[in-house]
């Protein structure tokens, strides 16, 4: 059971992660571009301050890189946006942590200086924090979509009789499909064949159905328009 279906783009939670993630997104890549602008060494271990950070060619693009897949997430919304946001928030923690060890010395590609490090962390953090609201804190509500996905229970305003109804239908259709797809493609069985005349000339009945009963009721419209129009003829002869 799909958590898109507890949590689509529309939830007052995938309005958050999409917003947080957004925000990131369009940060990091605004930091990125001014990076690119400024003519940067890629591998440079010694960046030029940009917005009060340290910066070089490698992590100007990684900034955009990463920028962009927020803003996607973000457009996509749902748990996608949730997973992603928080992902990349550990992702910074870790970025952190082994620029840290690495200042100072000819493995610092990414031309971190300490307030670089003191960003990762604190970026990290929140992001850890806007990807995992409402997920995996205690006291949650029941009807929290997270809650109800991992307890089994249906998306809150669905029916789960017409739940069944729909998945039951959709496997009926499974085998007309896959006959379809191999009449397509011209190595269907004569079962699948049959399967699929079938089915057409079902298709023909009912839309001949359909017609019938659309030309039944315009011929009774009319009469009933050519009887409303005599009696009103009636009634005008008897006034005079």
């Amino acid at each position: 059971m799909r958590i898109d279906r507890y949590l689509p783009p529309h939830h007052w939670l995938s309005k958050i992660y999409r917003a947080g993630a957004a925000a990131f997104g369009g940060a990091l890549i605004a930091f990125g571009i001014l990076g690119f602008t400024n003519n940067l060494g890629f591998l440079s271990t010694s960046g030029t301050t940009i917005l009060g950070l340290s910066t070089n060619g490698l992590l100007s693009l990684i900034s955009v890189i990463v920028g962009a897949v927020l803003i996607l997430a973000a457009a996509l919304g749902g748990s996608l946006a949730s997973t992603t946001t928080a992902v990349i928030g550990v992702l910074f923690l870790l970025s952190g942590l082994v620029n840290l060890a690495v200042l100072e010395t000819g493995w610092n590609l990414l031309a971190f200086e300490v307030q670089n490090v003191v960003f990762s962390l604190v970026a990290g953090l929140l992001l850890l924090f806007v990807g995992l609201y409402g997920r995996i804190s205690g006291g949650l509500p029941e009807d929290n979509p997270f809650v109800r996905y991992r307890h089994n229970e249906p998306p809150e305003g669905e029916v789960p009789e017409q739940r069944t109804v729909e998945q039951r239908r959709s496997a009926e259709l499974e085998p007309l499909a896959e006959a379809e797809v191999a009449l397509g493609e011209g190595h269907a069985s004569p079962e699948q064949e049959r399967m699929v005349r079938a089915e057409a000339a079902r298709l023909a009945r009912a839309e001949r159905q359909r017609a019938h009963e659309h030309y039944a009721h315009l011929q009774q419209a009319l009469r009933d328009r050519e009887r409303d129009s005599g009696g009103g003829s009636d009634r005008t002869g008897d006034e005079r």
